[in-house]
């Protein structure tokens, strides 16, 4: 198994969702996150003065997929989150060794 962890902007997240439900991914957390990468960040002015946005608003979404799902998945993260701009986001995946669920005890795929 897979975790796939994609940190994308606020206003993808119903794209994403909807392109994982129709791989039949349906299991995610969704947290909101603030962060930066190479951008690192941006200057406004508020009221006349100037301020540096270090940590911009973003959106971390996490799954964990069979192998088998695992490059459908990435594939339909990357086309529903990109919009060629700087900020689009990254996507992690690291090995899940195991899995269960806790009210039926199911273990391994099947308890995802």
């Amino acid at each position: 198994m897979k975790k796939i962890e994609a940190i994308i902007k606020p206003f993808k997240l119903t794209e994403v969702k909807d392109a994982l439900n129709e791989l039949g991914i349906q299991g995610m957390t969704v947290s909101e996150v603030k962060g930066f990468g190479r951008q690192k960040g941006h200057t406004e002015i508020y009221r006349g003065s100037e301020y540096t946005v270090d940590f911009l608003p973003k959106i971390k979404i996490e799954t964990v997929v069979a192998d088998s799902q695992k490059d459908a998945a990435v594939s339909a993260i990357i086309k529903a989150a990109k919009t060629g701009k700087i900020g689009d986001g990254k996507v992690f995946i690291t090995s899940i060794d195991e899995a269960i669920r806790i009210r039926t005890d199911e273990r391994g795929e099947s308890a995802v």
